[in-house]
């Protein structure tokens, strides 16, 4: 049974940096869970997100996530997901935090440990 992954955008990934830019972001934290259910991130400027990066991805190594993948695998992507876009106007550099998709950098499927495609598949069975 094939499950669909990806929800219908309410937001542009071009909306979400022309907000970004007119608010004064200089910072872009892009965060995922990994399976344990702990939140994971890394930051970039806000310079090096680009619209491609919402279709593209961002790579990180998945053999630093507890229960991802082994060091001879560990090239994974980032989706970051328009609609989690979130300003946050209290931290000293105005922030922009996105909510990731973890997918295989080759096939381009959804990464099977991600808590979020889990929680994806989840609500899809009960449907």
């Amino acid at each position: 049974m094939a499950v669909e992954t990806k929800a219908v955008s309410k937001t542009s990934p071009r909306d979400v940096l022309e907000r970004a830019k007119a608010e004064g972001v200089e910072v872009v934290d892009v965060r995922f869970v990994d399976l344990p259910g702990t939140w994971q991130h890394f930051s970039l400027p806000l310079g090096e997100l680009e619209v491609d990066s919402f279709k593209d991805g961002l790579g990180f190594d998945g053999s630093s996530i507890r229960g991802f993948q082994s060091i001879d695998e560990s090239d994974m992507l980032l989706i970051p997901d328009p609609d989690s876009a979130t300003i946050d106007p209290v931290l000293s550099h105005k922030t922009l935090f996105l909510i990731c998709d973890v997918v295989d950098p080759i096939t381009r499927e959804p990464y099977s440990r991600d808590a979020r495609f889990i929680a994806k598949k989840a609500e899809e069975h009960l449907r």
